[in-house]
């Protein structure tokens, strides 16, 4: 397996493993994937990784900014997903660990998740890579008529902003 910086090029494969992460229901408040373009326009520029297995992409993971604000300029909010066939084999553990590196080369001193209390799978992903648990979101907001919580963990970097 290979680390490597997101192209537009991977966007099909990206798109079918954030459209299996958003069926399961725990994944994300957004029901459906959106074009590239809007995705390309909403995500960082930098800090956009995938793991390739052979030809293939296994997961990925990017950052948004957390506000546009420039105070919070080092603040960014953690997404990863991993293909359905290769859960639990160690592919969030890497992408997580090169997507701080990565981060933290572009000056981001905060990496935040916001997860269903369900995906205990991504709750212990980001715990075993030094994030914490700050807070419990209860019913912010709402998907399919139902009030969802969410765990929100961060990561402060030890190298960025001090």
């Amino acid at each position: 397996m290979q680390v490597l910086a997101m192209l537009a090029d991977h966007w099909t494969e990206v798109k079918a493993i954030y459209e299996s992460g958003l069926a399961t229901g725990n994944a994300s408040f957004q029901q459906t994937a959106p074009s590239w373009e809007q995705w390309n326009q909403s995500h960082l520029q930098h800090s956009r990784l995938v793991v390739v297995d052979g030809q293939t992409v296994v997961g990925w993971a990017a950052l948004t900014p957390v506000s546009s604000r420039s105070v919070y300029s080092g603040v960014a909010e953690v997404s990863i997903y991993i293909s359905d066939a290769h859960r639990g084999r160690g592919v969030g553990k890497i992408l997580l660990a090169e997507l701080i590196t990565t981060s933290e080369q572009n000056n981001i001193w905060t990496l935040q998740a916001g997860i269903f209390p369900e995906n205990i799978a991504s709750i212990k992903l980001h715990e075993q890579a030094g994030f914490r648990q700050v807070g419990y979101r209860e019913k912010i907001g709402k998907m399919n008529d139902r009030w969802r919580d969410t765990v929100l963990l961060e990561r402060r970097s030890k190298v960025v902003g001090w």
